[in-house]
């Protein structure tokens, strides 16, 4: 926690705000149960109406794991920008922007909440750090400005975007963007995107041959729709994980623009032959790294999934919308210090290790001695210089 406590003494914010935002993110990783105004004071001597009324005040949350994410990802290390919605289940009627929102793991649209997250990945050690989370407002379908989902995504990439560096330039999205308005949305920031298309999509080759001469009319451009059954006019990169890849630069006929395609071909089951279709924005990245770019965009599930289980993402009891918002960026935030602080005790050269249980327990321990020495009257100094106390701290972890 000395990271963020430096980054925060730094920061022109009340004294008052940076002790919670400390003891809220110190909290947050020793609790037991579920990440809740009323479980968060029971492990902690600020009341519940305390922490309800700090999440009422804004924050600059993007500001911070901006800072964070600095001290561990160097601007000359190869970095990629994900993104991707994420379900919030909530019961109740009357929690703002309550809606039908996709469920990936059950496979259908539910009733619930939902937040859109940017992560940046550090493509040396293949590990995720939220920047932004935004709760997603709910989809109308008769509204004024004809605004959708997408429009709403965008938003927050422009919320997002004076906060990337010149370094981040592509953007990892899954296959339910694969679409215009969002591929020119993301253009408009500057920014290419990264991802899967239909296994049905209507493309086209490019016209290479020799540009017309004689007669009339205009320049052939496109040279046949491409069948996918077909990649005898695609070139042959490798064999990636038990893979083929093919790649071709091509027109999308709906997206009216080029596009590098990549033809992920799986023969491991020689009875049934599957195939997927990544592209990218960026005709000049080559086939190997988009591969490898695209897989990379799989962390920020690893963010979810450990920030539902180890820091409360979707324990959130309240409805209101600022609160909402707090609660969902510092349970992310505070993934992102535990992951941090893993990252700076381990050598910079070795893949990266961490357990989150690991660090729960650990600060679990810590606050608990520091209960016990308190409610003794104890000084607790002459104590933490022993070997002993170290293994009290540690008590509970688990090995790598």
């Amino acid at each position: 926690m000395d990271l963020a406590e430096k980054i925060l003494n730094e920061w022109s914010i009340t004294k008052p705000q940076r002790k919670f935002l400390l003891n809220l993110f110190t909290t947050i990783l020793a609790l037991r149960g579920k990440v809740n105004f009323r479980n968060l004071s029971r492990y902690s001597d600020m009341s519940a109406r305390t922490y309800a009324r700090q999440f009422d005040q804004p924050f600059d949350f993007i500001g911070l794991n901006r800072a964070l994410i600095d001290q561990v990802l160097p601007r000359d290390r190869p970095r990629l920008v994900v993104f991707d919605p994420c379900f919030i289940p909530k019961a109740g009627t009357h929690t703002p922007d309550l809606a039908y929102f996709w469920h990936g793991c059950h496979g259908r649209a539910e009733k619930g909440l939902e937040i859109s997250a940017f992560s940046l990945v550090d493509l040396v050690h293949h590990t995720g750090y939220t920047l932004s989370a935004q709760q997603t407002p709910a989809p109308v379908e008769e509204r004024a400005d004809k605004a959708t989902l997408i429009d709403a995504y965008l938003d927050h990439l422009h919320q997002v975007g004076p906060y990337l560096h010149a370094e981040e330039t592509h953007l990892a999205v899954d296959g339910q963007f694969a679409k215009k308005k969002w591929l020119d949305g993301v253009e408009a920031v500057g920014l290419h995107t990264i991802g899967k298309l239909r296994c049905d999509a209507h493309m086209r080759f490019l016209y290479t041959g020799p540009p017309r001469v004689h007669g009339s009319g205009r320049q052939k451009t496109y040279d046949g729709k491409v069948d996918w059954q077909d990649l005898s006019r695609f070139e042959y990169i490798t064999e990636q994980d038990g893979l083929e890849l093919y790649t071709q630069v091509l027109n999308h006929v709906a997206f009216k623009r080029t596009l590098r395609v990549v033809v992920v071909l799986d023969r491991r089951n020689p009875n049934k032959p599957r195939y997927a279709l990544l592209f990218s924005t960026d005709v000049d990245l080559d086939a190997v790294t988009l591969f490898y770019l695209y897989k990379d965009r799989f962390q920020i599930e690893f963010i979810f999934r450990d920030a539902k289980q180890f820091t409360g993402l979707t324990d959130a009891q309240t409805r209101d919308p600022q609160r909402l918002h707090f609660h969902f960026n510092a349970t992310l935030t505070t993934l992102n210090i535990a992951k941090i602080e893993q990252r700076q005790a381990q050598p910079d050269d070795q893949p990266m290790v961490y357990s989150i249980a690991s660090v729960k327990a650990w600060y679990f321990n810590e606050r608990f001695l520091q209960r016990f020495f308190s409610i003794f009257g104890w000084d607790g100094s002459w104590i933490k210089k022993s070997p002993l106390y170290q293994q009290l701290r540690e008590f509970g972890q688990m090995a790598a």
